[in-house]
């Protein structure tokens, strides 16, 4: 216990030494964060390499640590056996701290992303039970890749306000130090006590106003420790709480991590584009929150959800479940209430994804205009067409629909259908009426004629697929009228020899008859 305070004290007095240097470093090489009065709340250019003072202050007391053989040694072991967890550590860091320097590709970096997680899997530390199953070595890896991901991200996107990703992280740390200790893990709970140290030293000049960011290498850097140790601490201790702990302790950055790239996909964004649509960003201006308080709000749910995690330990599993479904529901509320959702549950939106269900053919509407479509191509006469485009032009909810058709002698032949509660003539003046007249003109550039259609729209309004609708059903006259026409010269086509053969008598007499 002690030797775990001492490692909280340290690492916290180094990272309260060490920040001011590492500020002083990204001012050297220009790695500053401005404002820009949209997602940079900040009000002056702020330097975002705090994470070197993070893994440096992280590192050197661990080393300390190792030297002293504290914990016997256990530390020792760590660091000799699994080095591929350090190595993938210093990847994402390495390449967040690039990208505070000079900006990289979104791809870089979650491909160097996955080259750390799947280190962390090849030194023995996958996920490979779920609820009880044992999952394939695939689906493991797969899994073990998801979770450092999840984290390593949900950090990132967290890291929007003064000492926020911070704090959030302090919370969790201290919480999955509380539990391993209090489980008998002295090695995990002295990792997150160290990281609890340097955070809070940490947020001594993260907190409002701030005098230097995290930036891109210490959000990796945390996330990418957090996941790992938990993962440590679940394969040494063979139960999956300590992976439970972290995912409910840091339930604001999880969800918004969900979230974000769906909102970014509906608003037709890129799903790594960075935008103002956080969490934390709504509760700034939909509650008129300044910066500390909505980072002090945060903190509070953070730590009701730790609590929350850690009396959920001590029930029974029927009541954990519920218990942390309750939690997730709560949450679920409060952000529904700030205004998050609305773009997911937006008329529109909803819109567009019942026109995704129309255009892919799943609904059931859809499906049935196809095979009232597939019986107007099928039409054998121009009569048995028009009867099928009747049948589908009144399933549209249309009044009365005419076609002009041309035939190739010049002549015009009219086709009307009316519903009988409609008059053509009397009421085409009237104002609620849509009138759409659409050529017919085929693929070999033939004019067939011109198909009019009109709809009362007191009846029934206007759908979104009214005029997809009408479209498909012009392409589908076009081409039905295209193809009748073509068996009709078929049909009515003089074979060679019969032409031969008539041309030949047309030069000579009649023959006489027998008589």
């Amino acid at each position: 216990m002690i030797t775990i305070l001492a490692a909280l004290l340290f690492s916290l007095f180094l990272s309260i030494l060490l920040t001011p240097l590492a500020a002083k470093l990204g001012v050297w090489g220009e790695a500053m964060d401005r404002p820009d009065g949209i997602r940079k709340n900040h009000n002056r250019c702020t330097p975002r390499t705090g994470g070197i003072a993070l893994v440096v202050s992280f590192v050197i007391t661990i080393v300390v640590a190792v030297f002293m053989q504290l914990h016997g040694n256990n530390l020792m072991q760590l660091l000799l056996q699994y080095w591929g967890l350090f190595l993938g550590g210093l990847l994402v860091f390495g390449v967040g701290l690039y990208d505070d320097y000079s900006r990289l590709s979104h791809r870089i970096k979650f491909g160097v992303q996955i080259v750390a997680a799947s280190l962390v899997y090849s030194e023995g530390f996958g996920i490979d039970h779920v609820l009880g199953f044992d999952l394939l070595p695939v689906v493991s890896y797969g899994v073990t890749v998801f979770w450092i991901l999840l984290f390593i991200n949900a950090v990132n996107l967290l890291d929007g306000l003064d000492g926020l990703s911070a704090g959030v992280c302090l919370f969790c740390s201290l919480t999955m130090s509380f539990l391993s200790l209090s489980n008998g893990d002295w090695t995990t709970s002295f990792l997150f006590a160290t990281l609890s140290g340097t955070l809070i030293g940490f947020l001594v000049h993260n907190f409002n106003p701030a005098s230097i960011f995290m930036g891109d290498g210490g959000s990796y850097f945390l996330g990418y420790t957090i996941s790992v140790i938990s993962l440590y601490s679940s394969v040494k201790t063979q139960t999956g709480t300590a992976m439970l702990i972290p995912i409910v302790a840091m339930g604001v950055p999880m969800f918004d991590t969900f979230l974000s790239p769906i909102r970014r996909f509906l608003t037709g964004r890129g799903p790594f584009k960075p935008d103002s649509g956080h969490i934390h960003h709504m509760l700034v201006r939909r509650l008129g929150l300044n910066v500390r308080k909505t980072v002090l709000l945060i903190y509070l749910i953070t730590s009701g959800l730790c609590i929350g995690a850690l009396l959920s330990i001590h029930l029974k599993d029927e009541f954990s479940g519920i218990f942390l479904a309750t939690l997730g529901a709560i949450l679920f509320i409060f952000v529904e209430k700030l205004g998050y959702l609305e773009n997911f549950g937006n008329k529109r939106v909803v819109n567009w994804l019942r026109d995704i269900g129309y255009i892919t053919g799943v609904s059931q509407k859809r499906r049935c205009f196809l095979c009232m479509q597939l019986n107007i191509s099928n039409s054998s006469s121009i009569e048995e067409l028009w009867k099928n485009v009747s049948v589908l032009v009144e399933s549209m909810g249309f009044e009365h629909a005419e076609m002009n058709q041309k035939c190739a002698n010049g002549t015009k032949i009219v086709h009307s259908w009316c519903k009988d509660t409609f008059d053509a003539h009397g009421s085409l003046c009237n104002q609620h009426l849509m009138k759409v007249e659409l050529p017919l003109v085929d693929d070999s550039g033939f004019d067939h004629g011109t198909i009019w259609l009109i709809k009362d729209t007191k009846k029934e309004a206007i759908s979104q697929f009214t005029f997809l609708k009408i479209e498909q059903l012009r392409r589908t006259i076009e081409s039905s009228l295209q193809s009748l026409a073509g068996k009709r010269k078929e049909k009515f086509a003089v074979p060679p020899d019969t032409v031969h053969a008539r041309s030949k008598h047309a030069c000579s007499p009649w023959p006489k008859s027998a008589g």
